[in-house]
Parts: C-alpha cells; structure tokens; sequence
C-alpha cells in the first residue's frame, strides 16, 4: 500500500510538474528572445539618435567618437552605420552563426544596424531552463518526502487495525483504545475496540458459568456417588429401594442445577419463583449432607422457627444452602448449624458453625470471586450471592467469629403487574 500511494503520488506531481513545466519553459522562451530583439532594436535607435545629434551640428562622425560617445555597446554587439555619401563605419566584430538584427533609421538618412549573437539568448535560456528544472527537482524530493509521510501515516494505522483484528480472532479482546487522527480509521479502532469488549464480555461470560459448573454439580455429584456406595455395600432390597430413590431425587436436583446454570448464563434475572416451605429444603440438605459430616466426625443439625413459606426457586436455595455447608465443612469446625427466623416479611435462614470464624482481612471481601482462605476454587459464596439475588433474595456475612451466614427470602409472592393495580380511566 505504501508504494502504491507514494506512486500515485510522484504521479501526480510529475503531470503538474509536465503541465506547468513545459508552459513555463514556452513562456520564458519567447520571453528571453523577444526581449533580446528588443534590447538591439533599441540599441539601433540610441545609435540612430546619437549620429542625427552629431549631424546636426555638423561634427566629425567616426568610429572612434561613436565609441567614445556609446559606451553601452557590449562586446558581443556588432553595429553598422551608413551615412549617405560617406563610408559605412562599423562598430565591433561581425558575429558568426545565427544572429539577432536590429535596425534604425534616423533623421539624416543614416542607417543604424546592430546585431547580436543568438548563442546569448541561448545560454539565458539554459540558464532560465536550469533553475526551473531545479525547482522541479526540489518539487519532486518535496513530493517524494510527503507521499512518504502520508503514506506511512495511512500504512501504519492500517497495520495496527489487522494487529488489532488478528489478536481478536487468536483469542486476545483486550481493546488498544489507540487512535490515530484520522476519521475512518477511527472509526474502525472504535468499532474494533467495542467488538474487544464484547467478545471480552462473553469470553468471561463463559468461563464462569464453565467455572461455576464445575463448582455447583460438584456437590450433587458427590452426593450422588456415595448414595450409589451404599447401594453397593448393602444387599437389602428395602435399603437398596431408600437408597435409590434418594439417588434418583438427587439426579433431578443435579438436572435442576445444570438448568438453573445455563438460565442465568443467558439472563442472571430470569427465575420461576414460588412460594415454598423451607423446611422441605433444609431436611433434603441435611440429608444430602449428614453422610459428609458424619464421615469427618462432625455434625449438623437445623433449628429454630418452623414451617415458614418463602419465596424463591426451591433449586436454588438447596444451592445455596449447599454452598454454604460445604464452605462449613471446607473451612468451618464443629457443629454447623441451620436456624431459621423470621424478621419482617422476610424468612433468614443462618448458616453457623463452632470454626475459628472469617480472617479480618478477608472479611469485606468474602463474597468476591478467587477470594478464599484456603486453597479452593474461591467462588462458591459468589456463586451463591448471585442465586441469592437472582431470586429477589441476598446473602449477607452477618458475624466473622463465629461465622454466621444469613439467606434473606421474601414472604410475599410479588403481585402481577396489572393484577392488583386499580384501573386508570
């Protein structure tokens, strides 16, 4: 590209430089010449003036006072004067070759005739042809040296744009927010950087529901193969019956997760909220996780208010219930704890366990994704926040020491709109 502009460039200015150059060069020509015959015409009549004025007063007219009387007769110059009746008298050497002749006659009848060599006009010329082809060899290096310029100056950016582009199409969005000074080219960087940070937006989009995927079916995964053990340890049929159909419950919540996951990988506000009893959801987790606790010598247990009805998607309270025994078991002790309350028009379910409690520093940032005290994935709690806010709930960090989590759910369904609003007449 760049040696395409510069040549259609030099091109340019190439015909300009033809164009003008040729005309001036005609210009300057006929110029010099018609100058050149005039200056020996005038030449002749000064001559012509100078022998009437001499006649008049019927002095000596010779060569010798003619010179004395012209000095300005240059060198090159070859004059002839012919008095009637009297020896022609001439002035310098006769040139050779192509000549320039100016003649006069004067008042007596004298005859004034000067010539000049024509190689002058020919050396003015080339003189005059000389520096305007130095002009436009200057025009030239000037156009070379723009073309250059601009050419690097519409080049560059051009390349950075199919920089810019390569990198997005190799799975790099980070926008360059690089502009250039030029309209159309900014415009395709702000296009370009918008379509980065979309494509930076999806691509983050699509490693956290791959990263809460793999978080949220966890659990239900492992519930899952230590009911199918106990299948397997067991060769009562009443106890192979209870067990599988446990498993099969449990196969419908890990369906209902995996649902629940690709719903708000598209829209994070979209739920199916109901009004449900909490006390079904609290004994199937403590069913889920008694196993668990048991095995690492702990226990859990649920208490306070019974029989209270929420609002939510069952589905996702079991998860986020579940985030939070299992972040109990990862990194809390003793006994976890399930109370349920009441305050205001919402039903709290709090989440305790006897553990050395939240790190100070790690407190206002518990909810943040990557932010753990152990080493674990560090998103189970946000994953949680945003079931809980997805259903019109929140999840709050109600004490650090010990760690008490609470799960704030509506008591009243919301009403329709339109259902329950008098009619505007």
């Amino acid at each position: 590209m760049r040696r395409r502009l510069i040549q259609s460039t030099l091109a340019v200015v190439l015909v300009v430089i033809a164009v003008f150059g040729v005309s001036l060069v005609i210009v300057e020509t006929r110029t010099i010449s018609n100058s050149a015959q005039e200056r020996v015409e005038s030449e002749a009549l000064r001559l012509a003036s100078i022998v009437d004025s001499r006649l008049l007063t019927a002095e000596r007219v010779d060569t010798e006072v003619l010179r004395a009387q012209v000095e300005q007769v240059a060198q090159q110059r070859y004059a002839v004067i012919s008095i009637p009746g009297e020896r022609a008298i001439q002035i310098g050497s006769k040139p050779e070759g192509d000549v320039i002749r100016g003649e006069a006659v004067g008042e007596g009848g004298e005859t004034v005739v000067v010539e000049e060599p024509r190689s002058e006009v020919t050396r003015e010329v080339g003189r005059t042809l000389l520096i305007i082809g130095a002009v436009a060899l200057l025009a030239v290096i000037a156009a070379v040296l723009l073309a250059v310029r601009q050419a690097n100056r519409l080049a560059s950016p051009l390349t950075d744009l199919a920089e810019t582009a390569e990198r997005l199409g190799s799975g790099d969005p980070r926008p360059r927010h690089k502009r250039y000074g030029v309209p159309e080219l900014d415009r395709v960087a702000d296009v370009l950087d918008a379509s980065a940070e979309r494509i930076a937006r999806m691509l983050t989009a699509e490693r956290r529901l791959a990263a809460d995927a793999s978080h949220q079916l966890r659990t239900p995964l492992t519930a899952l193969s230590m009911r199918l053990e106990e299948i397997t340890l067991t060769d009562d049929p009443a106890t192979v019956k209870e067990e599988a159909t446990i498993a099969l419950a449990q196969v419908e919540r890990l369906t209902d997760v995996v649902q629940r996951l690709l719903t708000n990988s598209r829209d994070p506000r979209t739920g199916s909220a109901v009004t449900f009893d909490l006390d079904e959801v609290i004994q199937q987790q403590l069913a889920e996780w008694r196993p668990a606790y048991r095995q690492a010598g702990r226990a859990i247990v649920s208490s306070g208010k019974r029989h209270l009805q929420a609002v939510g998607t069952p589905g996702a309270v079991a998860q986020v219930l579940a985030a939070l025994i299992e972040n109990s078991l990862m990194h809390g002790g003793g006994t976890v704890a399930l109370r349920t309350r009441v305050t205001g028009n919402q039903a709290v379910i709090e989440v305790t366990d006897e553990g050395p409690g939240v790190p100070a520093e790690l407190g206002a940032r518990i909810f943040e994704r990557t932010i753990s005290g152990r080493n674990s994935t560090g998103i189970g709690l946000a994953v949680a926040r945003d079931l809980a806010e997805a259903d019109g709930g929140r999840l709050e960090m109600l004490q650090t020491k010990p760690p008490v989590f609470g799960l704030f759910l509506s008591r009243t369904p919301p009403s329709k709109k339109g259902a329950d609003e008098p009619t505007v007449r």
